[in-house]
């Protein structure tokens, strides 16, 4: 087994190792073009252009979980579950944008797709990163949603962009 910046790499087959840098690579972009998406003004621009290549990792991040799960289903079965989750909440998100939906089901199915996207890796890395590997098990599959579901309600409350106006009672 190799070690990689103190993560164990389950297997040493070359499709296994090519499989296994898209996606982390992915991840990687997934992560910043996400935060990207978050942090932009919404609408078309940086907001849309960061969202789409969010879609477009996650899509790949799904396409190479599900090669690494097969080629390891019985310990990483749950990592495919995670994946499909996070690609179909992503894939919702963005066909609710393109089919102009209610905005608040855009955002609450993108804001979805980080969490189980983000639950995926810490599941998958917590035992073996610093601080992460100090907790319990369920920390790796609840602290994503304990620290993101009140972020997407928050958003859905407050963004000017989201949240319902209440109209003043007329006189």
């Amino acid at each position: 087994m190799t070690v990689v910046l103190g993560i164990p790499i389950p297997s040493d087959d070359p499709q296994f190792l090519v499989a296994l840098a898209l996606h982390v690579a992915a991840g990687l972009a997934a992560v910043v073009a996400g935060a990207i998406a978050i942090l932009s003004v919404k609408g078309h621009g940086r907001h849309s252009t960061a969202g789409t290549a969010y879609f477009w990792c996650l899509a790949v991040i799904f396409v190479t979980a599900t090669l690494l799960s097969a080629m390891r289903w019985t310990e990483d079965w749950h990592l495919f579950v995670l994946g499909a989750l996070a690609f179909g909440s992503g894939q919702l998100g963005r066909l609710a944008a393109s089919r102009h939906w209610d905005l608040r089901i855009h955002a609450a199915l993108m804001g979805t797709s980080c969490i189980v996207l983000l639950t995926a890796f810490y599941v998958d890395n917590g035992p073996n990163l610093p601080v992460w590997r100090q907790l319990p098990h369920i920390a790796y599959w609840t602290v994503p949603a304990v620290a993101g579901v009140p972020l997407i309600l928050w958003a859905l409350l407050r963004h000017p962009l989201l949240c319902v106006r209440r109209q003043a009672p007329s006189a």
